[in-house]
């Protein structure tokens, strides 16, 4: 028998709408949430209302509305979690913002778990939401609604969380959204493995094509359509490019209204509030990583301190990569796939597959939320195959951020993981210099081109020839970005040369 301390998971909730459904309401992200949240308190089988009221701690994952400084479009409310809160009828003693990234929802798992079983806290509701659909189908009407509501009381804000991610240099040169600051890491990755162009984009689409095969099937699902090869590979009107190497079609899917949710509870709390065994699921293994900054990592194409979090959550768990039985790898793009699948002997083509939603493409990328959805899956996985192993891997920032949970109907206490220790490894990982004021001869060490820009622009990671250190460029050269669009540009000889708003580069 475990310690009554012992955290479990008892209780998963998902909800979608989709545009051009019947009955789309273009809801808020709160509502959203809610739904899930209440969908989550009466998948425990339990008293709904006596399990809401149990809640001490409510823990939300920070939706874009709320990520940045400007005002959200609709309106927000002044207290995300509590507000979410009361629809479901809880009065938390504590209420919780996390920072930004798509591991929250996995590292928010892991934190309140833990708490848990040191006797922190008792029941844990994490839940989140993405609400760019609404965003998006309002942004143009008269009819806007205000999602503004006013309900006070206590909040622990974390803050933003940018630090690490982005910085004034690299924002000024380009890398302001995902699909650019991953096209540089892809394309790092292509140049490691001596792939070409065309043969790298074969890879991504072979990569993805099951996964939508899954999404097909999904309930979930944003976009539940089956896609081929061909015609996740082949640039059309309709699967244009976005950012090398990226057509749409391989890109995460932004616009969706999704909420998520898990309760996580002691089992001696899951006794008392009558929540049946078959419901409960053990967080067996699991573990969170920092990578360095991204212009010092020696491989831009690598990622190692995730890996370095899936082996931890792996001996905690006990059990070897072998031994678990589904996975959903986080998959805004391809690179965090494939980076995972590299650094632990996966082949993308393992028959047990690689994600249990449908992945962010295809299933929807609920902003930082995207994970709570691929941790419901799980746990309802494990339900149905009892004493199998299921690994989900929550990616954040430009491969930034990793957190790791492996879930299981096998009982066992309470295991702490050593994520400190083995983040004084990453910090001793040898650092690239950077001159952010370049200024003479050098090469592509990787690159990727903005299509969203006009004219269209070239971000370039190179390095000067001088001292071989590594710098940031943007190019709006007509050969230079012929050669970066239409050629193969790693290894390409550049001039560089500094300005106020940057560094600019040219073919040499």
């Amino acid at each position: 028998m475990v310690d009554p301390r012992t955290p479990v998971i008892v209780g998963v909730g998902q909800f979608t709408e989709r545009l051009g459904d019947s009955g789309y309401r273009g809801m808020s992200s709160v509502d959203l949430a809610a739904a899930a949240a209440q969908a989550a308190v009466e998948n425990t089988d339990a008293d709904p209302a006596t399990v809401a009221a149990a809640i001490d701690i409510i823990a939300g994952t920070r939706q874009f509305e709320i990520s940045g400084r400007t005002p959200a479009p609709l309106g927000k409310s002044d207290n995300y979690p509590r507000s979410v809160a009361a629809r479901i009828g809880a009065d938390p003693a504590r209420a919780v913002l996390e920072v930004i990234g798509g591991q929250s929802p996995q590292h928010l798992i892991t934190e309140f778990a833990a708490a848990i079983a040191a006797g922190e806290a008792d029941v844990v509701l994490v839940m989140g939401s993405e609400n760019t659909s609404s965003l998006r189908y309002f942004a143009d009407r008269e009819d806007k609604p205000d999602h503004s509501e006013v309900v006070g009381g206590q909040l622990e804000d974390r803050g933003y969380g940018y630090d690490g991610i982005f910085d004034e240099y690299t924002v000024t040169h380009g890398l302001i959204g995902a699909p650019v600051q991953y096209g540089l890491l892809e394309n790092a990755r292509r140049a490691r493995l001596g792939l070409s162009v065309a043969d790298y984009r074969q890879a991504m689409a072979e990569l993805f094509a099951p996964f939508s095969k899954v999404a097909a099937k999904n309930p979930y699902s944003s976009a539940p359509t089956e896609r081929s090869v061909d015609e996740l590979a082949t640039v059309t009107a309709a699967n244009r490019m976005i950012c090398d190497p990226y057509p749409r079609l391989m890109v995460a899917r932004d616009q969706v209204n999704q909420g998520a949710a898990a309760l996580i509870m002691s089992v001696g709390s899951a006794r008392e509030l009558g929540v049946p065994e078959d419901k409960w699921v053990y967080l067996r293994g699991h573990a969170d990583m920092k990578e360095q900054k991204l212009l010092e990592r020696a491989d831009l194409g690598a990622s190692p301190a995730s890996i370095l979090a899936v082996h931890e959550a792996l001996r905690v768990a006990g059990i070897g990569i072998d031994g678990i039985a589904a996975f959903d790898l986080y998959s805004c793009f391809a690179f965090p796939v494939f980076n995972i699948c590299d650094g632990v002997g996966l082949s993308t083509e393992d028959e047990r597959g690689l994600t249990l939603t449908g992945g962010l493409p295809f299933f929807g990328g609920p902003g930082n939320n995207y994970s709570l959805h691929g941790i419901a899956e799980a746990v309802n996985e494990m339900r149905d195959t009892p004493g199998r192993f299921a690994l989900v891997g929550a990616n954040g920032g430009i491969a930034s951020k990793y957190s790791v949970g492996i879930y299981s109907t096998e009982p066992a206490d309470w295991v702490a993981d050593r994520s400190a220790d083995l983040q004084a490894e990453v910090a001793a990982f040898p650092a690239v210099a950077v001159t952010e004021q370049a200024d003479g001869a050098a090469t592509i060490e990787t690159y990727t081109v903005r299509y969203d820009w006009t004219p269209h622009t070239g971000v370039i990671v190179g390095r000067l020839d001088a001292d071989g250190s590594r710098f940031l460029a943007t190019t709006t050269d007509e050969a230079l970005v012929a050669l970066l669009s239409g050629g193969e540009p790693l290894g390409a000889r550049i001039s560089v040369r500094p300005t106020e708003k940057g560094n600019r580069a040219t073919l040499a």
